[in-house]
Parts: C-alpha cells; sequence; structure tokens
C-alpha cells in the first residue's frame, strides 16, 4: 500500500494524509513529502534528522526578518543593563560569551540538536511499537517478509516524525523570545540570544515603552542563562530527565489496531485525531510518573527562580508588573513550553508549580538573601524538592535554623565535584 501511495497508484489522497499527520498539504509540500519518503523506502531503518532541520528552516522563514541596525543597537543596549541590574541581585557569575541576536532561522540552526536529542527516544518507541504490532499481528505464511516491512516502516516511520519534529521547531521559532523561552537550556553553554523580530512582536499591544520590553526579557534571557553555566549540572540532569520520560512512551496496540480496521482513507480527521488527542498512547507508568514529578520540579524551580530575580533586578522599569503579567498569561494559555513538550515528548507543564515555585524562591530569599538562595544551586542535593514547593515554610526553616543562611557544608566528595564543576583551580589544603 506504501509503495502504491508514493508511486502515484492509489486512490489515497497524499494531501488528505499530509494533512492528519499536521504537515503542510500545499503541492509543493506534498512534492517535497513524497519525494523524502521514496527515500526512505529505501532506507537503513534510522532516522534522518536533517530532515527535521530542512523542514524548520523553512518554516522559519516564512515571514522573518533579518534585526536592522537600530534594533541590534537597543538590544545590545537592553542586554547590557540586564547584566548590570542582574549583578546586583545574584550572585551567578556573568557568561564568557556574548549574547547573540538571532533570526528565527538561524534559532532553529541554533536548537536543532538538543530538539532531536530529545525527540528521538520517542520516535524510536513509537517505531518499536509499530514493527511490534506488524510482526504479532501478521498471518504465518506472511512472517517472511516482515523483516523487510519493519525495516521501510522505521525509516518511513522516522522521516514522518522528523519532518513534524521540523514543523513544530519552525512554529516555536516564530513564538519564542529567546533561547530559554521555553524553558530547558536550547542552546549551546553559556550563550544567551534574543529573536528581535519576535520580541517587538511581544510589545506589540502593551502600550509599554519599547525599550522596557527589550530590557526586561533581556535580564529574563541573561538570568536563565547564567543560571545554567553556574550550575554545570543542570543541563544534563533536565535533559537526562526528559530521555527517561520519553523512553517509556509505548503506543497502544489495540486501539490502533481498531483505528486501522476503521480507517476511511476519504476522511482521514479520525486518524488526524487520535494523533493529537493522544489516545494511542497508553496511560503513564508508574516509573514514568516518577520521571515527570522530576522533571516538573526541576523545571518549575529554573522557572520560578528566573522569575523571582526578574522581577527583583528589573524593579526599576515602571513598566516591569505589565511586561511580567504579560509573560505570566502567555505562560498559563499554553505558550511555546507547553506547545513543545506536549507535541514531542507528551509532556504538558504545569503553570500551578511554576507558580508555587516562585512564591517559594520569594520566602527563601525574604529569610536567608540572595547570595544563600543562588547556594541552593551548587549542587543537585542541595536543590529544593516537590514537598518544598508544596510547604516552603518548612525548607526556610532547615536554611534558618541549621546555618542561618551559611554556605551548606558538603562532604570531601561534593567539594571536589562543586569546585570542578566550577573550574576552580584553587589549591585547597590537604587533609589527612
Amino acid at each position: 500500500m506504501l509503495r502504491d501511495i508514493l508511486s502515484g497508484k492509489s486512490s489515497i489522497d497524499p494531501s488528505q494524509l499530509a494533512g492528519a499527520a499536521g504537515l503542510p498539504s500545499d503541492p509543493a509540500s506534498i512534492a517535497a513529502l513524497m519525494s523524502q519518503l521514496q527515500g526512505a523506502l529505501r532506507g537503513d531503518g534510522g532516522i534522518n534528522w536533517d530532515v527535521a532541520l530542512s523542514q524548520g528552516q523553512e518554516r522559519a522563514a516564512a515571514g522573518a526578518l533579518s534585526p536592522t541596525p537600530k534594533e541590534r543597537a537597543e538590544l545590545d543596549q537592553a542586554f547590557h543593563i540586564a547584566a548590570l541590574w542582574l549583578d546586583d541581585v545574584i550572585s551567578v557569575a556573568e557568561l564568557t560569551t556574548s549574547p547573540r541576536l538571532m533570526t528565527r532561522k538561524e534559532w532553529v540552526i541554533a536548537t536543532m540538536p538538543l530538539w532531536t536529542q530529545l525527540a528521538e527516544p520517542v520516535a524510536t518507541s513509537i517505531s518499536d511499537s509499530l514493527t511490534r504490532v506488524l510482526t504479532e499481528q501478521a498471518p504465518e505464511e506472511l512472517q517472511g517478509m516482515m523483516a523487510g516491512a519493519s525495516q521501510v516502516m522505521r525509516s518511513i516511520g522516522g522521516t514522518l516524525f522528523a519532518m513534524q519534529l521540523g514543523q513544530v521547531v519552525g512554529q516555536l521559532a516564530s513564538e519564542v523570545v529567546s533561547g530559554g523561552d521555553v524553558g530547558i537550556p536550547l542552546l549551546s553553554d553559556q550563550q544567551a540570544a534574543l529573536v528581535p523580530q519576535n520580541v517587538a512582536e511581544f510589545g506589540d499591544g502593551l502600550d509599554v515603552p519599547a525599550d522596557q520590553v527589550q530590557i526586561y526579557l533581556a535580564v529574563r534571557e541573561l538570568a536563565h542563562a547564567r543560571l545554567f553555566r553556574h550550575s554545570r549540572w543542570l543541563r544534563l540532569h533536565l535533559i537526562s530527565s526528559i530521555t527517561e520520560f520519553a523512553r517509556g512512551i509505548r503506543i497502544d496496540s489495540s486501539r490502533l489496531e481498531e483505528l486501522a480496521e476503521g480507517f476511511d482513507p476519504s476522511n482521514p480527521e479520525e486518524l488526524r485525531q487520535a494523533m493529537v488527542n493522544g489516545s494511542l498512547i497508553p496511560p503513564k507508568t508508574d516509573a514514568q510518573l516518577a520521571a515527570l514529578d522530576r522533571l516538573e520540579t526541576i523545571l518549575a524551580l529554573v522557572e520560578g527562580w528566573v522569575d523571582v530575580v526578574t522581577m527583583e533586578a528589573t524593579g526599576r522599569l515602571p513598566k516591569a508588573d505589565a511586561i511580567a503579567e504579560t509573560v505570566k498569561r502567555r505562560r498559563a494559555s499554553g505558550g511555546p513550553a507547553e506547545s513543545a513538550f506536549s507535541t514531542l515528548v507528551g509532556l504538558e507543564l504545569r503553570p500551578r508549580r511554576l507558580r508555587e515555585a516562585a512564591a517559594m524562591w520569594q520566602a527563601v530569599t525574604d529569610a536567608v538573601g540572595n547570595e544563600a538562595r543562588d547556594q541552593l544551586w551548587a549542587h543537585p542535593d542541595l536543590l529544593p524538592t516537590s514537598a518544598d514547593l508544596d510547604d516552603p515554610q518548612n525548607l526556610v526553616a532547615r536554611l534558618t535554623s541549621s546555618a542561618q543562611g551559611a554556605e551548606p557544608v558538603l562532604d570531601e566528595v561534593d567539594q571536589a565535584l562543586e569546585d570542578l564543576l566550577r573550574d576552580d583551580n584553587t589549591e585547597r589544603p590537604h587533609e589527612e
């Protein structure tokens, strides 16, 4: 059937299938889709992630504008002011690389390596589930050809997934205002960036001077990037938590069989609904729920900390509260983070946890000060837990009673690890 579709011998309309898969259905896109899938038929079962990059770049290029010299000068100045203001409120070191101003296409290119890393476990799990269904359900007389069919399904499924990923990332490029807007460190270490075109669109209709919007968003982006530079373990911890969750994704084979038996090629709406409403994915396992809880907690801690330090650093901006409220509404209504996670790895971030995390960080700041607050990022064992989000006063009591805000005492192994992560080459006296 697949070969007939790709050779044009089938009565199934490829544009309808493309639409059901969330891909563009215009003639040029269909031609490109068919070409990619014909190549996948000859593939080795692996995923060609270059497809995702080309799709993302093409989607991002639509309506994209390059920053003008005036915009570059204004945003460079905003980053300069943001760095000075952050120095007053955090004890996290500055970045060693200059912030970047990116076009939408450049954002896709810079972030795609991490997107593919996060999406690959999902793509692999889906391919494994589909090929397992093929093998288990095929009549005995067809078992001999299942190995070849499974490889074809892997290649075609991987290509379709990569194309969908490219479309999602390309769409995100028109929404995000910065490198850290999604909540995870999409850019390389020590890199902060703003997307000038999206920054300008973010400020449209706010009745807030453009320079205040630029400074506020620059403060948020620098705070996010500096936190991940300070806590070198944090990036790997986040990525590991996401991939751990994604590896547990499976396909409900019985639901898939029902869908296949009743599928009407002339009306692919049922297929589209099944793909977007999650009905093909069984309930989360206990291991997935545990991984999800850890991931939601760490993402909430990062975003909550960024909210608190941004609020303090931008106290000089007359319209800071209005901009902050826009950021919160954007997040609560399903912003870039939720769209990306829910589409790619089946995760939906809970804004409620982000608000709780911000309240906890504010309580810690009020109780022990900025420096002691930021020291909690020195090591994963020191970081607040999900229980601390629920009961921040208990955390505050521990911090104030144990050392009255003094630096937490680490054992020798933890201290050595902390020195290594901070690139601290200062020799310490050796104790027997």
